[in-house]
């Protein structure tokens, strides 16, 4: 199929992407963002497409994963309609003062949770809390990786029970 022919055939069936964009995002501009973000992408995978299929279902295609990609990176953006409620909230000084002190007892009461757990949990539950995944955890520890799982598993149960009862 030559570039041509692909561009009538695209621009002939774009039409039908616009309602559901809206469908999609909810939002007019955001919709023809998702729109043109989707023609976009067809005009650059252009050979990709399969000439004889239906070219609706593999743009609606682009654009769903467009739009599910764009929602999993947390690029949605939330917008003000009205400009005086948002002056108001960003001039606003809340008057109240949170209270300092009881959030350093919690954080006390959770170290000491963790301070007390046995040292065959405590082990790999710090490795993973200060960011290491399981597998290197397991490594590191020359444990299994299902043992590491549920001693991380365990030890969170225990520091559950242990920090509500206070």
């Amino acid at each position: 199929m030559s570039s041509t022919e692909f561009n009538n055939l695209l621009l002939g069936n774009a039409d039908f992407l616009r309602p559901y964009a809206v469908t999609l995002t909810k939002d007019s501009e955001s919709a023809k963002d998702l729109y043109q973000e989707t023609l976009f992408r067809a005009l650059s995978n252009r050979d990709k497409y399969l000439a004889g299929t239906n070219i609706r279902a593999w743009l609606y295609t682009i654009m769903r994963n467009i739009f599910i990609n764009n929602y999993r990176r947390g690029n949605r953006q939330y917008k003000l309609i009205d400009n005086a409620v948002g002056d108001f909230l960003l001039s606003h000084q809340p008057s109240a003062i949170g209270n300092f002190a009881e959030a350093d007892l919690r954080v006390k009461d959770v170290q000491m949770a963790i301070y007390n757990l046995p040292v065959i949990f405590k082990q790999p539950f710090l490795l993973y809390f200060e960011g290491y995944k399981y597998y290197e955890i397991a490594a590191i520890l020359n444990e299994p990786l299902g043992t590491v799982k549920s001693r991380i598993h365990f030890a969170r149960k225990m520091l559950k029970t242990r920090i509500t009862r206070h």
